[in-house]
């Protein structure tokens, strides 16, 4: 018989990666972890044994995922806030609250908050029109970032637009989901992203990991490096300072993921998740406390763990599904694992398809240079790109 402690069970809606690799650290903490998925081949489901197959918009199913006295929190930002109104009223804890992950959900009302906040954004606007648009690039400058306001992940949901012809043709062919607004914003020109990442438990304690520097190709993540190459200690001061301050004033409970743009040293936030976030990934063998450690012990309300980091370096690499077929990912690990015995594979258990997200590779060490190249061909070899 497994042994669980009493009085730590968490439901963690949906069964993808994030959910999967929330597992090892819920079982070495003796936690009671269950998920819904929405289909017994979500990728969760192979490794946790409490697996619920059901709807993320099914009110029947979240009651059940938090029978037991479980605390439901999330691995995406879907589920409708009302559902999980319905949950408190229940006395279930739902972390984050749905108060909070209206925010994540939906850019508009996430922009409102920032502007709010008094923190700092791209000029934005919600429009409903291409004349409106047009307005707002001839103020601000083309091109104009054009997006819906609710549904987008990894860059779905987001048009570059350089002219009211343009922002006809993807406001004519997009309807916007129930509840969904257009939101037009400022084109910045960046020299860099970069991600603040932050624990908050429902007590008010607070951890934040080292602010990295992310690379995106087509709206999703590509690399992570730990810490920031590029950044000085003000600025990634200040980036921490605004991810405590979203959290704390918007009360989020677990984890939050603050994506920014450094302009001419400047910074803009871009983009909330309250949940373990793809630029933290590193953490699971670059800090002394992963993600999703943090994020199981600030739902239940334990003490947060060190987010230091015990390498002065880690680079985190996607290994992403390429356009043409390629072998099982398992049968490169002979050759990478053998070339490089410090690397360290995370694979997703997904089918292989072009543009997917089927785990990712991570070195740590001193050598920053030397870091990148390693990730980057394991990486590479993985995805078929290079072969020896």
């Amino acid at each position: 018989m497994t042994t669980r402690i009493p009085g730590l069970a968490v439901g963690m809606v949906g069964g993808g990666q994030l959910a999967r690799m929330s597992a090892g650290p819920a079982t070495a903490l003796g936690i009671d972890f269950a998920v819904l998925a929405a289909s017994a081949h979500d990728c969760a489901a192979a490794v946790v044994r409490h697996t619920l197959i059901g709807a993320h918009d099914d009110p029947r199913a979240l009651a059940a995922l938090a029978e037991g006295g479980r605390v439901v929190t999330f691995d995406h930002e879907h589920v409708p806030t009302d559902y999980l109104r319905e949950l408190q009223q229940a006395g279930v804890l739902v972390r984050p609250g749905p108060d909070a992950l209206a925010h994540a959900q939906d850019k508009a009302l996430m922009r409102r908050a920032i502007t709010d906040l008094g923190l700092p954004s791209p000029a934005w606007a919600v429009v409903g029109q291409p004349h409106e648009v047009a307005a707002f690039g001839d103020e601000h400058g083309w091109p104009v970032v054009l997006k819906v306001s609710r549904g987008g992940y990894d860059g779905r949901g987001v048009w570059m637009v350089e002219s009211v012809a343009n922002a006809e043709s993807v406001m004519a062919d997009v309807s916007p989901i129930p509840g969904a607004v257009w939101l037009v914003e400022e084109f910045l020109r960046f020299d860099c992203e970069i991600a603040a990442q932050v624990a908050r438990s429902p007590q008010g304690q607070a951890v934040a990991y080292p602010v990295v520097q992310t690379r995106q190709i087509a709206g999703m993540c590509a690399e992570v490096i730990a810490p920031a190459p590029d950044l000085s200690d003000d600025q990634a001061i200040a980036a921490v300072e605004m991810a405590l301050i979203i959290a704390r004033e918007l009360n989020v409970i677990g984890m939050l993921a603050v994506e920014m743009f450094v302009v001419d040293g400047a910074l803009f936030i871009n983009e909330l998740a309250m949940r373990p976030h793809n630029s933290g990934h590193w953490s699971i063998d670059g800090a002394r406390t992963s993600q999703f450690e943090n994020h199981l012990r600030a739902v239940l309300d334990l003490p947060l763990g060190d987010p230091r980091m015990t390498a002065s370096h880690a680079v985190m690499v996607n290994v992403v599904g390429p356009p043409q077929p390629v072998p099982p990912l398992q049968d490169a690990f002979r050759h990478v694992l053998a070339r490089d015995p410090g690397l360290r594979i995370h694979l997703y258990g997904k089918e292989i398809r072009p543009a997917r997200k089927l785990g990712h590779v991570t070195v740590v060490g001193q050598d920053l240079p030397e870091l990148l190249h390693r990730a980057h061909h394991a990486a590479d070899y993985m995805m078929g790109i290079v072969d020896e």
